[in-house]
C-alpha cells in the first residue's frame, strides 16, 4: 500500500540531537502514525545513541557528513555549525521510500499529522523571519537521485543565502511562495518560538491549535542552557521531557523524572511572573493603567523611591 512506502525522516548529527531523534519517533508513535520512521546518523554519533534510536526507530541509516564548508556565509549568520545540515539533502537518497515528511530532531508532535502524505514535493511553512522563504524544519519530499543530484549541483554552483539548508533549499525549490497554494503549510505544522514574541495576540489566539513544535535557536528543549521562555513555550519544554522520559523504567529516569517535574513547576511559575509583568507593562504603556490596584500613586512612588535609592 502507498502507506508502507511512506516515511517520516529526521537527521541526527551528534548525540544531544539524538535525545530530540528520540522524542520524534516517541511522539509520531505516541499518536499513531501508520508511516515507518527513518533517522539518518552521522559517522561520529556513539554505539550507545545508536542503540537508543534502534529502539524507537523503524530504520536507522549512516550517512556521511556534509559541511557546506561556507565559512563566509555561515559567519555572517553567527552560526558556524549549521553547515552539517547539508547532510540533511541526504533524504533525497531514500528512494526506497516513494514520498516522505521530513522534521527537525528538534521538533515535537503533538497530534496525529499523518495527512501531510496528502501533500506533495516541497510543502513547507512560512518561516517567521521571512514569511516568503519556508522554514526547512517540517517539508514533505519525493526521494529521488535526480533531485538530489540537482540540489548538489544547485549547492556547487550557487552556494547557500544563508550557508544552511534553508537557503539551499528556497532557492532551489523557488516558486514555492508564488506557486501552487497547497504546498504552503498551515504555520501550526511548524510552530516556532520566535512568533510567540513577534506576534503575541495570535499566539494566544491559535497556539492551542499546534501540531508540530520547533524548538529553534540555540537553547534546545535538552541543553542545560536555558533561556527566557513564555510559559507557553515552557509547558511545550515540560512536554518535550515527559516523552523522552516516557519509556525510561530505571529508577534513575525516575528521580530525574522528579527532578525535571519540579524545575519545570519552578520555571513556570518564574514564567508566569514574567509574562503578568510583561501583561501588566503592556497594560501601563496602552494607557490601561489598574489606578485603583498595583498603580496607585501610593504604588507608585514608592517604587520610584527604590528605584532613585
Amino acid at each position: 500500500s502507498a502507506e508502507d512506502s511512506e516515511a517520516f525522516v529526521t537527521l541526527a548529527t551528534t548525540d544531544s540531537y539524538c535525545k530530540g531523534a528520540v522524542v520524534v519517533a516517541r511522539s509520531l508513535r505516541r499518536h499513531g502514525t501508520t508511516r515507518s520512521t527513518v533517522v539518518m546518523v552521522t559517522p561520529n554519533i556513539s554505539e550507545q545513541s545508536r542503540f537508543a534510536l534502534k529502539d524507537v526507530f523503524d530504520e536507522v541509516i549512516p550517512v556521511d557528513v556534509m559541511d557546506s564548508d561556507d565559512h563566509v556565509h555561515l559567519s555572517w549568520l553567527g552560526r558556524p555549525e549549521l553547515g552539517i545540515t547539508f547532510t540533511k539533502l541526504h533524504c533525497w537518497t531514500l528512494t526506497q521510500y516513494s514520498k516522505c515528511v521530513f522534521l527537525d530532531a528538534d521538533t515535537l508532535v503533538l497530534c496525529n499529522v499523518d495527512e501531510l502524505f496528502e501533500r506533495d514535493e516541497l510543502s513547507a511553512a512560512p518561516d517567521p523571519g521571512w514569511p516568503d522563504c519556508f522554514n526547512s524544519g517540517v517539508f514533505v519530499f519525493r526521494p529521488s537521485l535526480h533531485t538530489h543530484g540537482g540540489l548538489l549541483d544547485h549547492a556547487l554552483q550557487h552556494g547557500s543565502f544563508d550557508g544552511g539548508d534553508q537557503g539551499l533549499l528556497n532557492s532551489f525549490f523557488s516558486s514555492w511562495p508564488a506557486g501552487d497554494i497547497s504546498k504552503r503549510l498551515p504555520f501550526v505544522y511548524n510552530l516556532n518560538a520566535s512568533s510567540f514574541y513577534s506576534y503575541l495576540p495570535a499566539f494566544q489566539q491559535f497556539g492551542h491549535n499546534a501540531k508540530i513544535v520547533h524548538f529553534l535557536g540555540a537553547g534546545k528543549p535538552w541543553s542545560q542552557r536555558e533561556e527566557s521562555r513564555s510559559l507557553t513555550m515552557q509547558q511545550f519544554v515540560c512536554l518535550w521531557w515527559k516523552e523522552y522520559l516516557s519509556d525510561t523504567t530505571s529508577s534513575t529516569a525516575g528521580k530525574q523524572q522528579q527532578v525535571r517535574t519540579s524545575v519545570c513547576s519552578e520555571r513556570a511559575a518564574e514564567a508566569e511572573a514574567d509574562e503578568e509583568r510583561l501583561q501588566h507593562r503592556r497594560l501601563w504603556e496602552a494607557g490601561r493603567a489598574d489606578y485603583l490596584g498595583r498603580d496607585t500613586f501610593q504604588n507608585i512612588q514608592k517604587m520610584l523611591d527604590r528605584f532613585l535609592d
